[in-house]
């Protein structure tokens, strides 16, 4: 009974001391973040300069979170759409480009009328004054389509409160020359047109309206052919082409121009047709969606539907932030301008608060890649 008891107590030290060898031995493995339930460190939010280690490297953790504007709905929060974060950064610290915390306000004009206003789209010319002289109050200054892309993708340089005034509708040269002149002659604002390349147009309104494309102020841009067409991921593949092809071949043969942007006719997107005007060569689109302005690789939009805005479409499902842009409406317009500058402000505030990780970050992930950022 002895022995069988030293020979029980022999066998239990050994296994023993064999667990502890095994769990010495394990803690000595380099940190595998691909275990189930470990977190990549590098995903994680970056609070301080502190390194982590993976292994025997030091690693960065992510860069900051993008700023969060509190003049947003809840709902509508800010996307972003440069999946490179090495591209982002050298492009939104490259000193001949925008600076951080630009921002632009996208303004949607539908009829402008003498009288009283009948819709929420409309506006009265008074009204529509009120609007213009209170952007330029405050900074503003307005850009065309072009300019507005090649920011909203590489961050090239624009005005740090920057405009965009589209005219929605095939109106005659009198509705330019009588709204909107005036601003490109005194102040060398152009001004978007949302053209519908409708089938019954007279031959005089495509050649007045190419005379503007010429003097080089009225930018038109594609809303599609067909009025009254409203498209959808549930809309045929023939009314989808329609209307987006059905737009390049017009502008190519009266404007001699090809269309960057596509303006939701009516309001309406969906997936299909998003991915459908990406395939044609469309870069960016706009919605009927009031969520707010917008800044490079920063787009408002909401992911579900808003039960006290049940008109507006979620956009973020598309997953495309540029061809899914918001705008104001005139009658939001006024009242938004400060709200918008302020964002541009305290983005700005935010990006220089955290420019020293950012930099931490790129010159310890990006920089062997891409080289230095241009001082």
């Amino acid at each position: 009974m002895i022995n069988q008891a030293n020979s029980f107590k022999h066998f239990l030290y050994r296994f023993t001391t064999i667990l502890v060898i095994v769990f010495i031995l394990l803690s000595c493995e380099p940190f595998n973040t691909t275990t189930t339930g470990m977190e990549d460190p590098s995903a994680l939010p970056l609070t301080s300069t502190t390194l982590v280690t993976k292994g025997s490297q030091p690693v960065l953790p992510a860069v900051p979170a993008i700023y969060q504007s509190p003049y947003l709905d809840p709902i509508d929060t800010p996307h972003t759409y440069i999946e490179d974060t090495c591209r982002y950064l050298r492009n939104r610290w490259h000193p001949l480009n925008a600076e951080p915390g630009t921002v632009v306000m996208i303004i949607m004009f539908h009829e402008i009328s003498n009288g009283p206003v009948q819709t929420l789209d409309g506006v009265n010319v008074g009204e529509l004054h009120k609007i213009m002289e209170q952007l330029k109050a405050q900074g503003f200054e307005a850009i065309n389509t072009r300019q507005f892309l090649f920011f909203m993708e590489r961050n090239v340089k624009i005005p740090p409160r920057s405009v965009l005034i589209i005219q929605d509708g095939s109106y005659n040269k009198t509705n330019f020359d009588k709204f909107f002149r005036e601003f490109w002659e005194n102040w060398k604002w152009p001004v978007v047109n949302g053209w519908r390349s409708q089938p019954d147009l007279p031959d005089s309104l495509w050649e007045e309206n190419a005379l503007l494309e010429y003097e080089g102020w009225v930018d038109h841009q594609a809303q599609g052919v067909i009025e009254g067409t409203i498209l959808s991921d549930d809309s045929s593949k023939a009314v989808i082409i329609r209307e987006l092809e059905g737009s390049l071949k017009a502008f190519a043969d009266h404007f001699g121009k090809t269309p960057v942007a596509f303006i939701w006719p009516n309001g309406g997107f969906g997936m299909r047709p998003a991915e459908a005007a990406r395939q044609l060569g469309y870069q960016i689109g706009f919605t009927a969606n009031s969520r707010g302005p917008v800044m490079y690789n920063w787009v408002p939009l909401a992911d579900e539907i808003d039960p006290e805005r049940p008109t507006y479409i979620p956009d973020g499902p598309v997953n495309d932030p540029l061809m899914t842009l918001p705008r104001y409406w005139p009658y939001q317009a006024l009242n938004a301008v400060d709200e918008v500058r302020v964002t541009g402000e305290e983005a700005a505030a935010y990006a220089q608060a955290n420019k020293a990780l950012e930099f931490e970050y790129y010159e310890a992930v990006c920089r062997p890649t891409y080289g230095p950022i241009p001082t």
